[in-house]
């Protein structure tokens, strides 16, 4: 309804403009004294040329464009729209005149005369109104002080939409932009007053309640460093998203978002081949084992994508399975998607499943992740880690599957805890069955993934959201942490990429401290750690390190071709001591047994107990080796022990 209002508004508004259009032609053609036998013709010519016109300004969608973003394009659409309408209204009176009633005359200058008055009238209402909406909406009580990092395009359109949208809390108040020419100079009447080193300066001049980052081209380590900058400021910040989020170059209030921790990583998302993805994807089946949990899911939709010929998504959890399956049958209805609720720790199902569907390619997602919870259940971790990605494995090699990929993790490196240790020996399996199969086994291991269920963002934001405290194990802990797009993309292109019996690694970058996280996130919700928000420290869970490594030295590292993508060098296994020993693990009645036949196949694992503090040098020199591994390869991309 309110869209009809605003269109028979701009309609009659539009139709009486055109006739002064054409009333002001006539008093221009005729030295401003009309002839009376042409004011008994105005009538008839207002009233087509009004018809003409208005029909034509609808054709070229005049009336479906939001004029408070108008621009130059909008302008030539009104002039095109005049010019056709005027052009069509000669032409019907040329034939009127011709073949009907030829005393009505329009002298010809009426015409271009029209073109131009009516240009300019209809043109000029529409910009009279969006500068009566930009310098007459001004700021009211209720609203918060913002300041716009950026004064390009998505500056300007974030200052529009703050003016102009009723729903906006904050308006904008100064500019900041490190392009000198800028500076002491007023866009939009908004002054552009100094770069990113005088954010904190002017937000206590200006007494700043919120910062909005309008920079959607800028790499993520621009955002990085203005956001480190920004978040001593005590205010809100919130970012506009990256350019190919943006639909149509319009920003609204919903798509400016609150900084997400992602934007503090520094470093720009890995970027992966997805040609060479689609080629060894499509028209293949495709076997996703937990395929409902964080990364298993990601997977099922980006490999949705590229039009495999079966999409088969494995899970035991019947409700993680009717998730995915319904969000991926909406978003691709003729993806031939075949769901199974089935348990890795079942052999005989393992088989059953892989001999029906035949897949040429797997992504053995299904694990147990929680360290603590496994230290807790190690019996469990066994079976599921490394018993369920033996039924896996073992019916791949036995039913012929191309490729194998394996989601394994930084845990298994020097493993201090019953998952690392039992992700270790999956990673052992891979290697071992890969030298006696057709298969193509690998591995991928990445660190913290942002966003996943159970980590430590989503936690951190609730406990934040609540009040508080927020609770840190301890104050030294670092992670390395990656996005989900990012884990998953890597582990698609290991895919692509392997050649059998590899583990890959993601360099990603420097580690993270924990604590120092959870400052961030304190503060990028526009609250102070300590005062609004407090820090506790629970100590380290059974199982936790302090700092989680890479590679070992005995892996050492191989660069591939791959930005950023490195390969860990295989373990020496003997087949008949591994195939020994995870028969007496998957027989073990207790904690201590099981961790007593993990040491057997991991001589690197050592059991952390609860509370147990690493020696704070130790962890220093293991940090700088496994940081040193890769920097050997690729020595400007990671700075020694360069803890953020």
């Amino acid at each position: 309804m309110a869209h009809k209002i605003r269109l028979i508004s701009l309609l009659i508004c539009d139709a009486l403009l055109i006739c002064i259009s054409v009333y002001l032609s006539y008093l221009l053609r005729f030295d401003f004294s009309i002839k009376s036998y042409f004011v008994k013709t105005l009538p008839y010519v207002m009233v087509a040329n009004s018809l003409f016109l208005l029909a034509s300004l609808y054709v070229f969608k005049i009336y479906k464009r939001v004029w408070q973003y108008a621009s130059v394009g909008d302008t030539i659409a009104i002039l095109k729209g005049v010019v056709t309408g005027t052009t069509i209204f000669f032409v019907f009176h040329q034939l009127i005149y011709k073949y009907f009633y030829s005393h009505i005359i329009v002298p010809r200058s009426i015409y271009p005369l029209t073109i131009m008055l009516a240009f300019l009238l209809i043109g000029s209402s529409r910009f009279v109104w969006r500068l009566f909406r930009d310098n007459y909406i001004k700021m009211q009580p209720h609203h918060r002080k913002a300041m716009i990092i950026g004064a390009g395009e998505a500056g300007l359109m974030v200052v529009r939409e703050l003016k102009h949208n009723s729903q906006s809390e904050a308006y904008p108040v100064v500019f900041i932009d490190d392009d000198p020419s800028k500076w002491n100079k007023e866009i939009m009447g908004i002054p552009v007053v100094g770069g990113r080193n005088d954010i904190v300066n002017v937000v206590k001049q200006y007494m700043i309640d919120e910062l909005i980052v309008a920079l959607p081209t800028a790499s993520r380590f621009i955002i990085s460093e203005i956001v480190k900058i920004s978040k001593n400021t005590g205010c809100q910040i919130k970012i506009v998203p990256r350019v190919n989020d943006l639909i149509n170059g319009k920003i609204t209030i919903n798509t400016i978002r609150e900084v997400d921790v992602e934007d503090l990583l520094g470093r720009d998302p890995i970027r992966v081949d997805m040609d060479e993805i689609t080629r060894y994807l499509t028209d293949q089946v495709v076997l996703i084992s937990g395929a409902g949990g964080s990364i298993g899911s990601e997977i099922s939709r980006q490999v949705a994508a590229t039009k495999p010929q079966n999409l088969v998504i494995l899970d035991h959890s019947e409700n993680n399975i009717y998730e995915i399956e319904m969000e991926l049958r909406s978003k691709y209805p003729k993806l031939n998607l075949t769901p199974v609720i089935a348990d890795v720790k079942n052999r005989l199902r393992m088989e059953q499943v892989i001999r029906e569907v035949r897949p040429q390619v797997i992504f053995h997602a299904a694990a147990h992740k929680h360290v603590p919870l496994m230290e807790a259940n190690p019996i469990e971790a066994v079976q599921n880690n490394v018993i369920g990605t033996k039924n896996l494995a073992e019916s791949a090699h036995q039913y012929g599957v191309k490729r194998f990929v394996l989601i394994s993790t930084d845990k298994a490196v020097n493993p201090t805890s019953v998952m690392g240790a039992t992700k270790k020996i999956a990673e052992m399996i891979m290697q071992d069955l890969d030298k006696r199969s057709g298969t193509l086994f690998s591995a991928v291991r990445f660190g913290n993934v942002l966003g996943s269920r159970g980590s430590v963002v989503p936690l951190f934001k609730k406990q934040i959201q609540n009040g508080g405290p927020v609770t840190v194990t301890h104050p030294e802990m670092v992670r390395y942490f990656m996005t989900i797009p990012e884990a998953v993309q890597l582990v698609i292109q290991a895919g692509a990429i392997t050649n059998g019996g590899e583990t890959f690694i993601l360099d990603m970058g420097s580690p993270v401290k924990i604590s120092d996280l959870a400052k961030d996130l304190i503060r990028l919700s526009g609250l102070e750690p300590e005062k609004d928000i407090k820090i506790v420290y629970t100590g380290i869970r059974p199982g936790e390190k302090l700092f989680e490594e890479i590679l070992s030295h005995e892996e050492g590292a191989a660069a591939t071709k791959h930005d950023r993508i490195y390969i860990g060098a295989p373990t020496e296994i003997d087949e008949n001591v591994l195939t020994a020993s995870i028969n007496s693990l998957s027989s073990a009645k207790t904690s201590h047994e099981v961790r007593t036949s993990l040491n057997v196949l991991v001589p690197t694992y050592r059991w952390v107990k609860g509370g147990e503090v690493q020696d704070q040098k130790k962890v220093r020199e293991l940090m700088d080796a496994s940081l040193e591994i890769v920097a050997a390869l690729e020595p400007n991309n990671v700075v020694k022990g360069n803890v953020r």
